[in-house]
């Protein structure tokens, strides 16, 4: 058994697997200090009565021959043979932290490939690959990656969400069965993105073993946490097959989207660092190597309404505010006055541009700024010529009545014509204009997937990439935000492709405090899109002050998100403000460590972020609603250096009265406020911070520097 022992290890994290006869985890937690094979065999299980008569692995593809009656990670048959494999290990490579396992089932005539890596981050990625042997297909209808967690990993946490609402964070404490999220609306979604944390009891932000996984998929998914009536626990992730869609001829091989899983054993914090430090080191790359521009987008200004002259004056005015980066949003192609209609048309409307978009574009250069534009590729709308002319290219089951979501239907990019139509399209609005980024959007759910009669909603996920993959090699200057009406395509394989989220089309700075903190825990700040919207929100009709929505916009990608003309002077006066602290602060937001902060009360959202050498850290409390105390709890910081002295200082807060007509929250404010302090990082950490009453929907930056 020790030959066939195998321990990737990272400075805080270490993965011990047994590769022989069968894959099987044996320990995936802390990095340990001593290790040896020899101790694995304190592992070794006993047998139960009452059951089968010998030990049952929990091996990497779970497989219901081994005995397991839990979920299967591998089903599928050839024409209702050869339906319950059972993999031996064949064959071991290693190469550094990287481990393939090479398994096979003479039997089934399947061969699965495991390849398993430990990043210097701590993150464990994982994937399989099955192929078919023989020459009859073989029917896949399910393949997933099956991780091992401790017994003691009785709590789950996961997101739920809506349009608008996205990220919203939910618990329970799993004894016994199995909790389950999926999505099968073709994409990501906002309903159930695709990721879970189990850990200890009560695992919080600064404190516990949490296990957090991420599945790299862009389409349907199912995610598990599930418990064993032995009391084994583990957690699964796959790409959702819809009935007949994949199917594996000979010689044809299947790989599972990535499982990326982080352990930490000091809380969600320490998950989030090793996925962000995983995330900044791999996968983000920006074509230039720059600091992430304040964006102006169009769309809540004037939506369809394009009038160049005056969109050439709301450059002029982004110009002033500080604005880096100009996007023209829906409504400038042939015919596109409303949603209703011209999807699919990818020509420029020369009613409203007759000069075309060149002066426009021109325009917003000499203004210093870099131009972007919208575009929806894989939509059509009934009403356009390209759907009038080839209603045969909708994604769609023949015989069945097409429904409408957003008044469009999707495009079939598995039909070559389609594909080379908009790659042609895209390369003409991309190469012939100076266009530096792109707003990619994807509007609505798939409903019944079809190309040639067979389910495909996979390979329509596939063809995506492809044609992704295909503009970015064409124009690599090009940025390309996932757009997808906000958080409907957002995970780490559609990163991979792109630089920029838009995690909500709802800009309410009250619900984006939840939404972005939501988004946090798996996507660094410098990925997320966060605009300051106009004062009277379009998607709740709510009014916030500049100050609020400016701070709530602080801890991301930040920009504008309306018509800075219309803007009266005190809310043009609070963007100038917010954009240059947005620029004074970004090198470290965008580079720093990220810490989410407990609170006891649950009305106040806390983060900080805190320099690489900790010589720099920013501190954001958010007052959601009234507290629930008269006075607020001192807050202790994170990841100051202890030893070190930090001077307080206050970078901005709302118009704070301490008394008022009639009164108000507070008589004096605390005293690092009123006179300058100079404190320990330990004391900060250990014994904390007073912090001011606030108002509801309001918040407060502080800042620290080592002296």
């Amino acid at each position: 058994m020790q030959d066939s022992i195998i321990r990737l290890e990272s400075a805080t994290v270490d993965v011990v697997i047994k590769t022989h006869p069968f894959a099987e985890i044996l320990y995936w937690g802390k990095h340990l200090r001593h290790f040896s094979s020899q101790n694995t065999g304190s592992l070794v299980r006993p047998v139960a009565n009452g059951r089968l008569d010998i030990d049952v692995p929990l091996t990497l593809m779970a497989e219901p021959g081994h005995g397991l009656f839990g979920t299967p990670g591998i089903e599928g048959h050839r024409q209702a043979q050869d339906g319950s494999p059972v993999f031996k290990t064949v064959g071991v490579e290693r190469q550094g932290q990287t481990l393939t396992i090479n398994a096979k089932d003479e039997l089934a005539g399947l061969r699965l490939v495991s390849e398993i890596h430990l990043d210097g981050s701590g993150v464990l990625t994982v994937r399989h690959g099955v192929t078919n042997l023989r020459a009859q297909a073989w029917q896949v209808d399910r393949l997933a990656v099956t991780l091992p967690v401790a017994e003691r990993a009785r709590d789950v946490m996961a997101f739920h969400g809506r349009w608008t609402r996205e990220f919203q964070p939910h618990r329970l404490t799993l004894e016994h069965d199995s909790f389950v999220l999926e999505s099968r609306r073709g994409r990501s979604s906002h309903e159930h993105f695709p990721a879970l944390m189990t850990g200890t009891p009560a695992f919080s932000e600064m404190h516990g073993d949490v296990w957090g996984v991420h599945l790299g998929w862009s389409g349907n998914h199912r995610l598990r946490a599930e418990v064993k009536t032995d009391g084994r626990r583990y957690v699964q992730a796959e790409a959702l097959y819809l009935p007949g869609e994949m199917a594996l001829e000979e010689g044809e091989t299947l790989w599972t989207p990535r499982l990326y899983a982080s352990y930490s054993a000091c809380g969600l914090n320490g998950m989030s660092q090793q996925f962000h430090r995983y995330l900044r080191e791999n996968i983000i790359r920006f074509p230039a190597n720059k600091p992430r521009p304040v964006h102006l987008n169009t769309w809540e200004g004037i939506y369809f309404d394009h009038d160049p002259a005056y969109i050439m004056k709301m450059a002029d005015e982004a110009a002033a505010l500080g604005v880096e980066r100009f996007i023209i949003d829906d409504g400038w192609f042939k015919g596109r006055n409303d949603d209703y209609a011209a999807l699919g048309d990818w020509y420029l409307d020369e009613k409203k541009y007759p000069q075309g978009l060149k002066p426009v574009i021109d325009h917003v250069k000499t203004k210093g700024m870099e131009f972007g534009i919208w575009v929806e590729p894989e939509m059509v709308n009934p009403d356009a010529d390209l759907y009038r002319a080839h209603p045969d290219w909708v994604l769609a089951m023949p015989g069945y009545p097409q429904l409408l979501g957003r008044h469009q239907l999707v495009l079939n990019l598995n039909i070559p014509q389609v594909f080379d139509y908009l790659l042609e399209r895209m390369s003409w609005l991309l190469g012939e204009h100076d266009i530096d980024y792109v707003k990619w959007d994807m509007n609505r759910e798939i409903v019944q997937p079809a190309h040639e009669g067979k389910a495909a909603a996979d390979a329509q996920t596939r063809q995506y990439y492809r044609l992704l993959d295909t503009l970015r090699v064409r124009f690599p200057h090009i940025e390309f935000e996932s757009c997808s009406s906000g958080g409907g395509r957002i995970d780490y394989e559609v990163l991979s492709r792109c630089h920029r989220f838009w995690p909500s089309d709802n800009n309410d700075a009250l619900e984006r405090n939840t939404i972005q903190r939501g988004m946090s825990y798996f996507f660094p700040p410098e990925v997320m899109g966060a605009h300051i919207g106009n004062k009277h929100c379009h998607a709740t009709f709510r009014q916030h002050s500049i100050a609020f929505r400016g701070l709530t916009a602080l801890f991301g990608h930040m920009g504008l998100e309306l018509d800075p003309v219309s803007a009266d002077a005190q809310e043009r006066e609070g963007y100038r403000h917010y954009a240059a602290l947005y620029k004074q602060w970004r090198t470290l937001i965008h580079s720093g460590m990220q810490w989410r902060l407990d609170m006891p009360d649950a009305t106040t959202l806390a983060q900080a972020v805190v320099a690489q050498d900790r010589r720099q850290a920013l501190l954001l409390v958010s007052q959601l609603a009234m507290p629930d105390y008269t006075l607020m709890s001192p807050l202790r910081m994170a990841g100051l250096e202890a030893d070190a002295q930090y001077r307080i200082m206050l970078l901005d807060h709302p118009d704070i009265r301490i008394t008022g007509e009639g009164g108000h929250t507070m008589r004096k404010l605390p005293e690092w406020m009123l006179t300058p302090q100079t404190v320990s990082g330990e004391w900060l950490m250990e014994a904390g911070l007073a912090l001011p009453v606030l108002d509801p929907e309001s918040a407060i930056l502080i800042g620290f520097e080592r002296v």
